[in-house]
């Protein structure tokens, strides 16, 4: 009896159940539903930007490829073409990676004044990648060099100077011929003794920094002037205006005879 009641009860409280969420269901199942469309459309909204992005990134990829290739091969009116070209309709990366190489085919052709002024709107460009950022600071510095003194310099390249940033070699290769030019020859040393040192330093910066080492210590040797051990040893001190080879006139001399 015990029993029966208690399945009694159990299918009673299922059937309740059933009650309340088909109520639930006639209230909220279509905001059930659109929520799970939602999600539908969502992943596949993703799924597809994804995609075009990836499209469009091998698509601007391989139009860069191209410009350069019309660069190398001299025929630089093509190249600038292909990279307005991708100007227009590259995503963010590539455009700016256009950019910067046409602010390098500027620079090389004579126009400084329109390479620095790429180069200063991508290092203000907060949305850009800092690594290509950083690519336009140091642009900007080497073709600022002349005009700019050693300490605006060191401010200017200080962010690129330490060791997680990739743009350092080239940074302290700069560094190294701005303390240099002011006549800072044992700073200057460090920065290509640094280089030197550095496993992680490119073949072509590491040769140059052991070019500059020698000549720097050439500098210092010339600026020491002669050694001690290349002085006159003769230990006799000569006044000026006297002869040395007089310098015992009037003295008497062994043997010599005195009171005449």
């Amino acid at each position: 009896m015990a029993e029966e009641r208690d399945l009694m009860t159990r299918e009673i409280e299922e059937e309740l159940r059933r009650e309340r969420l088909l109520k639930l269901w006639d209230r909220y199942g279509v905001y059930v539903v659109a929520a799970g469309v939602a999600l539908v459309l969502g992943v596949a909204g993703w799924q597809y930007t994804s995609h075009r992005q990836t499209r469009a990134a091998d698509a601007a990829s391989t139009d860069y490829v191209i410009a350069l290739t019309e660069f190398n091969a001299k025929r630089p009116d093509e190249g600038q073409k292909a990279l307005d070209d991708l100007l227009a309709k590259a995503p963010r990366g590539y455009a700016t990676l256009a950019r910067l190489r046409l602010a390098l085919y500027d620079g090389a052709e004579g126009n400084p004044a329109n390479a620095l002024a790429t180069y200063d709107e991508i290092a203000k460009d907060k949305s850009a990648d800092p690594l290509l950022v950083d690519f336009a600071r140091l642009q900007t510095a080497v073709l600022k060099f002349d005009e700019l003194s050693f300490t605006e310099l060191r401010n200017r390249l200080s962010p690129l100077n330490n060791d997680r940033n990739p743009w350092r070699y080239s940074t302290r290769e700069l560094l190294g011929l701005g303390a240099a030019k002011a006549g800072r020859t044992a700073e200057a040393k460090g920065y290509f003794d640094r280089l030197v040192k550095d496993r992680g330093t490119p073949p072509g910066i590491g040769e140059r920094a052991r070019v500059m080492v020698a000549v720097l210590t050439e500098q210092e040797r010339a600026a020491a002037g002669p050694s001690a051990t290349e002085k006159s040893d003769t230990g006799a001190k000569v006044e000026p205006g006297q002869d040395a080879k007089s310098d015992d006139k009037g003295k008497g001399t062994p043997g010599s005879k005195k009171g005449k």
